[in-house]
């Protein structure tokens, strides 16, 4: 937000601008006229940068005095050495003869001149010109400016839209390699680079808006860099392998805002996720990484702070290498750097890994009616990709801009970001919303793009967890199980089969049978295993566990969109009742269901993804896209932990965790061959009818309500650490989502001679298992809609 003062100086520019609006406003439609017709840039094609020497190196108050002058400070104006162009952002260091100071360096490919401008703790602006120019980088060493100091870019070009020029130097612009950001975006009409409100709204985007950005727009913060060798020298990352991860996606302030365990000041941050409170229930519940929703800086858009919202998930990025500033109770002059650290050390030393969400795919500053805060008026075709008419942007993301990730210096941006976040920060991989936009060449997905080709061979990335969600919103964007090997895939296949067949509307069990098994049909080949899987049945964006059993149509209103967005496909039931209701048999189905859910998404092969609180019953009251809610729909309950629904679901999901960290049948490294294994016939990977008998290609392709999943624990591909053959116990696993019990035969020989039951999802109360005895080949009777989860005894 804007100081006082600034806010202050705004008012006092604006009174003594108001008598020549009128006149400017002439002058500029006269131009119009002379240029071409409305909304044609003043001077298209002259380049805006001349007489950029009469403003470069002048300091500036946060308002231009009523004469044009501005006024000169009492303290001597910093000088500039030359400095280098690598690393580019703003990096504190010792220069030449000793002297320490920041080195700024900026690439702006096309730009006519670059100023850095530093900010005092009052708003006023002294502007620096970096005179230095080596291969498209504009860079300079300040002597004496340290970690804290705040700071921003003007870049100076043509203003040229129908070309894609849009340098606007009265706007001041984020460093992309920014450490930490300070304040936040408002989106005031000062910060687009075009007038905003302009009467013709369709050539506004060509008429340049002169008036500062920088009493409105957050500023970079210089930092100190540490040595990451000594920095994190008593950590120790878990490195838990793919195949024996449990990911559990959560939102920093939503996980901890409402925790009763985190003292008040921490809810809502770094801090707070890292307090041992908010570990303790990680440890318990027994998953090994937290899939942090987006924390690089992010803004908010302007169709939600006009209505009063907020972008609450974070898919807005801005600032690719600085932790979100609103996250940070320390402060945020660079202090969320360190917050953001000491988070990560702690998870670590729980054995959990963080994982980030990272929004590569596009930016903050939307399309061509969108403000101007970075890379748009650094160099706009340098960084996004723009079709013939210059004038728009090519957007594969439904977010109005794509970046250009084939250029160099793009590319670069995104690899070098993602290695500080590895080296620097400490992190252990990455999810890549709509990553298929990323893996685009000039117009098409391609699987040897230079994105996807960089990582391969980089020697950090291609050591750390890297996850795609395989698809974007443009042509040919859907390319789940494309992506090469070091990579997995969100896995909506899997979501979408395993839901349908809860709600019956499975025309036949063939694609239930491959989604359960790891989904050869996507993953086996090229080398890849079954936790290029990630199997989910709840994300972030659509309904909560809860919800889906709760709500069949989605209830969006609060977001202000006349409940059109979220998606209308939820395949969900909601057992026979729209919401909440007191209907005690109709609430009792609804933890039934959700129960059943959740234990064939923890029995299943490939790696599985919980989303935060639906462990405990979270609800979002039938919002299925609740990413503007900053507030109690989207805020973790922990009072749902004391109910009883919530207290079992918990429990069940706390054990089936404990249950697959146990046994590596339940988490192989290797495709079943369905094959038999033995001269007795037995196979690692079996199913069957209620009947007690395999299943044949006939039973694949008829309608059913019940399976039978065997897995063998006697022949596990692979050795242990010693060098050891892997046995372990067998399993079978029947699901019924019939409304009607069923009678279930138990395999018998070879497959097995007794079976202890270890799940029984019918039972409310879930923190011990069962442990009935039955006879290979007896029938039991699985009650309606049911998981029965068997280990083999002999």
């Amino acid at each position: 937000m804007a100081s006082a003062a600034e806010q202050k100086a705004v008012q006092e520019k604006r009174k003594e601008e108001s008598e020549a609006k009128g006149t400017e406003r002439g002058r500029e439609k006269g131009r119009e006229i002379r240029d071409g017709g409305p909304g044609v840039a003043p001077g298209a094609g002259t380049g805006i940068g001349t007489g950029v020497g009469a403003r470069v190196g002048a300091r500036v108050a946060t308002g231009v005095e009523g004469n044009g002058h501005r006024p000169e400070p009492d303290s001597p104006r910093p000088v500039v050495w030359p400095g280098a162009p690598t690393p580019l952002g703003a990096r504190y260091r010792v220069g030449p003869d000793g002297v320490a100071g920041t080195n700024f360096a900026l690439w702006a490919g096309g730009a006519e001149a670059v100023e850095v401008c530093l900010f005092d703790d009052s708003g006023a602006e002294t502007r620096l010109s970096l005179t230095e120019l080596t291969h498209e980088i504009w860079h300079g060493f300040v002597p004496d400016i340290r970690p804290g100091q705040r700071y921003g870019f003007r870049v100076h070009g043509r203003w040229d839209p129908w070309t894609g020029a849009r340098w606007n130097p009265a706007k001041l612009l984020l460093d992309p390699y920014a450490r930490a950001v300070d304040g936040d975006f408002g989106l005031p009409p000062e910060v687009y680079g075009h007038v905003r409100d302009w009467p013709q709204r369709e050539v506004a985007d060509t008429v340049r808006d002169g008036r500062d950005s920088a009493p409105y727009v957050p500023k970079g913060v210089v930092v100190h860099d540490g040595a990451p060798d000594d920095e994190w020298a008593d950590d120790r990352r878990p490195k838990t392998p793919w195949a024996d991860s449990v990911i559990y996606e959560l939102h920093v302030r939503g996980f901890t805002k409402l925790h009763p365990g985190i003292p008040e000041e921490l809810r809502g941050t770094y801090a707070g996720l890292a307090h041992p409170a908010a570990i303790g229930h990680l440890r318990r519940l027994g998953v090994t990484a937290v899939e942090l929703l987006p924390v690089h800086q992010f803004a908010h858009e302007d169709h939600l702070l006009r209505r009063g919202l907020r972008n609450y998930w974070g898919y807005n990025s801005i600032g690719y290498f600085a932790p979100h500033a609103g996250y940070a109770a320390s402060g945020t002059r660079g202090q969320q750097v360190a917050e953001f650290k000491d988070m990560v050390r702690a998870l670590h030393a729980a054995g959990i890994e963080v994982i980030l969400d990272v929004v590569y795919n596009h930016t903050a500053e939307g399309g061509e009616l969108g403000p101007t805060l970075s890379l748009r008026g650094i160099d706009n075709r340098g960084y996004y990709r723009l079709p013939s008419d210059a004038r728009r942007y090519t957007d594969y993301t439904g977010c109005g801009n794509t970046l250009h990730v084939v250029q160099p210096q793009v590319l670069r941006l995104i690899t070098d970001s993602l290695r500080y976040w590895v080296t620097e920060m400490g992190v252990d991989g990455f999810r890549f919303d709509l990553a298929a936009a990323l893996a685009r060449s000039m117009h098409d997905v391609d699987m040897l793009s230079p994105f996807l080709a960089v990582i391969a061979q980089d020697p950090v990335l291609r050591r750390v967890k890297l996850i795609a969600e395989p698809w974007d919103v443009g042509n040919g964007g859907y390319q789940v199980g494309s992506f090469p090997p070091l990579w997995t895939e969100w896995n909506d296949r899997y979501r979408d089969a395993v839901r349908d067949f809860w709600r019956g509307a499975l025309p036949d069990v063939r694609d239930l049978g491959y989604r359960l098994s790891g989904s050869s049909d996507l993953y086996a080949w090229g080398g890849r295993r079954p936790y290029a899987s990630i199997n989910f049945v709840t994300a972030h964006d659509g309904f909560t566990l809860r919800d889906l059993v709760s709500y069949e149509r989605k209830h969006n209103e609060a977001n202000g969109e006349g409940n059109r967005d979220g998606t209308n496909g939820n395949r969900a039931w909601n057992c026979g009742v729209e919401g909440e209701t007191d209907d005690a048999a109709v609430n009792a189905l609804r933890r039934r269901q959700s129960r059943n859910l959740l234990t064939t998404l923890l029995v299943s092969t490939g790696v599985p993804m919980l989303v935060a609180g639906d462990e405990m019953g979270r609800t979002q009251r039938g919002n299925n896209n609740a990413y503007c809610q900053d507030s109690s729909v989207s805020w973790l309950d922990w009072s749902l932990l004391e109910s009883p629904g919530g207290q079992g679901l918990h429990a069940l999901t706390a054990r089936l965790l404990a249950l697959r960290h146990a046994h590596p049948v339940l988490r192989r490294r290797a495709f079943f061959s369905g094959r038999p294994q033995a001269p007795d016939g037995l196979r690692d990977l079996a199913w069957f009818t209620p009947q007690g008998s395999e299943m044949t290609e006939e039973d694949w392709y008829a309608p059913a309500s019940t399976l039978g999943l065997f897995l063998s624990g006697r022949d596990i591909p692979g050795r242990d650490a010693r060098g050891e053959k892997i046995r372990d116990d067998s399993f079978l696993t029947v699901l019924h989502a019939d409304g009607r019990p069923v009678e279930f035969a138990l395999p018998g020989a070879p497959w097995a001679r007794s079976y202890e039951l270890m799940v029984d999802t019918t039972r409310e109360e879930q923190t011990e298992a069962p442990g009935t005895v039955y006879e290979g080949g007896a029938t039991v009777t699985v009650p309606a809609r049911a998981v029965l989860l068997f280990r083999v005894r002999g």
